[in-house]
């Protein structure tokens, strides 16, 4: 990996903070969501996540800084010369001399590596015991990534692939009857913590987009079905359509506009369908007008009178 600190645009004097924030910005330009397809920018993407999670690590920075480990977080080789010649003999007088850290240079490069993996640890145990005395949560924060599905996916559920801060895809669960606003939680799969307890979880935040004709109403679906006049009067089957399907549904003879049908079972997750029935004249039909008028100058039918309003 590159030098963590110019994959991220910092110096190495910068705050927590200060990473968090670059960190936050640059992900939001290069997430693959914003730019699919792009090869690049998901390389991108990987390197900066890469690069913030090593630097959260406050032991893996404070070893880097030091030039204890490279940007992998392998220790480095060092050799030690003396400050003359470098013979045998003025490199055999460094042989037992102890570094700052508390090395010897006599000791096995895996002794070295041991103790170095101690000490992390410890240092791990101690800022999580000081976090937590000082009141500092210490898990890392939670991430929310939008999902935007559609009504009939929301409805039945489906399976959607997102790309979460990390750059890892998954696979996402959409539950049968999912709502608008739901979050789906994934455990562990948010921002990393600072001082290397628990990861934050990630909130999937679903929008679910409008149908073009069916509505819902908790577990029930509702639809308004234009008919014919023909089928208002006289009744019949027509096809309409459901969350699972179309189904047939039988007009009674005499309907009205604003009957309400029910359709038992073909709602969302065992709700039901409600179907209006909305009685629809054909359009700048001369002859149908016609047959109309001679119909009313024969009947004289007025619904007004027979709902008492006149």
């Amino acid at each position: 990996m590159k030098d963590p600190y110019l994959v991220l645009g910092v110096a190495k004097s910068a705050s927590d903070d200060d990473i968090k924030k670059a960190y936050r910005k640059l992900a939001r330009e290069l997430h693959p969501d914003v730019n699919p397809g792009d090869a690049r920018a998901e390389e991108r993407f990987k390197d900066i996540s890469a690069a913030y999670d090593f630097l959260s690590d406050a032991e893996k920075r404070r070893q880097y800084d030091n030039g204890e480990i490279d940007a992998t977080g392998a220790a480095k080789r060092r050799t030690w010369r003396s400050a003359g010649a470098g013979g045998a003999g003025a490199g055999a007088g460094f042989r037992n001399a102890r570094t700052s850290s508390g090395f010897s240079f006599g000791e096995d490069v895996d002794d070295i590596l041991s103790e170095m993996m101690r000490r992390k640890e410890k240092g791990r145990q101690q800022s999580h015991r000081s976090g937590a005395q000082a009141g500092h949560a210490t898990k890392g924060e939670d991430a929310h990534h939008a999902l935007t599905i559609t009504f009939m996916d929301a409805a039945l559920g489906a399976t959607k692939r997102v790309t979460l801060v990390s750059g890892k895809s998954l696979d996402v669960k959409i539950p049968v009857g999912a709502v608008d606003g739901q979050s789906l939680r994934l455990k562990g799969q948010g921002y990393p913590s600072f001082m290397g307890d628990a990861d934050g979880d990630a909130f999937i935040d679903l929008k679910v987009e409008s149908h073009p004709y069916f509505v819902r109403r908790d577990k029930d679906v509702l639809l308004d079905l234009p008919i014919s006049v023909q089928e208002a009067v006289l009744g019949g089957k027509v096809p309409v359509p459901t969350v699972h399907g179309k189904v047939m549904l039988t007009i009674p003879a005499n309907a009205n506009t604003g009957t309400v049908m029910r359709l038992k079972g073909k709602g969302i997750d065992g709700g039901d369908q409600l179907v209006t029935l909305k009685v629809v004249l054909p359009e700048n039909d001369a002859e149908f007008a016609k047959l109309v008028e001679k119909w009313g100058a024969r009947n004289g039918y007025d619904p007004r009178a027979k709902a008492g309003m006149v």
